[in-house]
């Protein structure tokens, strides 16, 4: 006699398996394009010896998004196919912990190129904005030594408050006291939440007033360009930074509301609402990526060169 399953408990089923294939694939594209990335960057920097500051940003950025993407997949994949393993706390603890270490070195490394885009670019009169134009070469190594650090830090704070959470909960319940249990675990999760987000508002302040401020700086260019009637070349390619620097605008924007979702919806069971924000969240990492690697003349060349060798070798065979 064949198993007959409730309804609920295949629609969950059903649900866990769509949400993991869509993820799966998100994932692994995201992974190729940023791998991409950093093999170019890196065969680059064993032939020059060194690589500038646009580059290092670059390097750093893609290495830690393809191990975001990884701790996410593999979060996601543990928590479908083995959700017994995610009973012991531990593993949840370091699974979300190594996480949210990744996920913030991923915001911070956006923010400084956003910003690194913003001084190289951009031409303001101001004596500070000269000066950094000037030291900026010099401060990115310790941009992003301070970036790693952070999040390092961010990520140890929320383990230790995750542990603190579960021991005081224990301790509490095992006394009968729920009443203070559920205090002490909504203190717990407001002071999670509080930091992270401000992390998210710092980082989102930082992208917003540079793009702000590159984009003004390029309509203004355009402007004197249009008035001097300068060549439609030039013109163009200023189109294009705008609309390059417009776009990862808005998707950063709205990668910043899903982020602050997630923490509403922390505490919710999973439903397509929930589904969906994962999705635009494990697929910001790689479509912006994508918009770098058009954005950048190097990294689209070596794409095409190998986009043509892939076609000559299927089309061969």
């Amino acid at each position: 006699m064949e198993a007959c399953h409730p309804p609920q408990q295949s629609n969950g089923t059903s649900y866990g398996a769509m949400a993991l294939a869509i993820i799966t694939l998100e994932v692994f594209a995201g992974m190729w394009i940023n791998a991409f990335i950093v093999c170019v960057l890196c065969i680059a920097w064993v032939k020059k010896k060194t690589l500038n500051s646009n580059e290092k940003i670059l390097l750093l950025l893609g290495c830690s998004r393809i191990s975001f993407l990884c701790d996410a997949w593999l979060y996601h994949f543990l928590s479908k196919i083995f959700p017994n393993l995610l009973h012991f706390q531990t593993i949840l603890q370091v699974l979300a912990s190594i996480g949210t270490s990744f996920n913030y070195s991923n915001l911070w490394i956006s923010a400084c190129l956003c910003g690194f885009y913003c001084i190289k670019i951009a031409n303001f009169r101001n004596s500070f904005f000269i000066y950094l134009k000037v030291k900026i070469d010099r401060m990115v190594p310790w941009l992003l030594l301070g970036s790693e650090i952070f999040a390092l830090a961010i990520s140890i704070i929320t383990y230790v408050l995750g542990e603190t959470l579960k021991k005081n909960n224990i301790t509490l319940t095992g006394q009968g006291n729920f009443w203070k249990a559920t205090i002490r675990k909504d203190k717990h999760l407001f002071s999670s939440h509080f930091l992270a987000g401000l992390v998210l508002t710092a980082s989102f302040l930082v992208v917003t007033f540079s793009a702000v401020s590159l984009l003004f700086s390029l309509w203004r260019h355009k402007r004197t360009m249009q008035t001097n009637s300068m060549k439609d070349l030039s013109m163009d390619a200023h189109i294009r930074a705008m609309k390059s620097v417009l776009s990862f605008l808005v998707m950063y924007s709205i990668n910043f509301v899903c982020l602050t979702l997630t923490i509403i919806y922390t505490t919710k069971k999973e439903n397509m609402t929930t589904l969906l924000i994962y999705i635009y969240l494990y697929a910001f990492p790689g479509v912006h990526s994508l918009i770098l690697i058009f954005s950048n003349p190097k990294l689209e060349k070596a794409l095409l060169k190998f986009l043509s060798c892939v076609k000559r070798e299927v089309f061969m065979k």
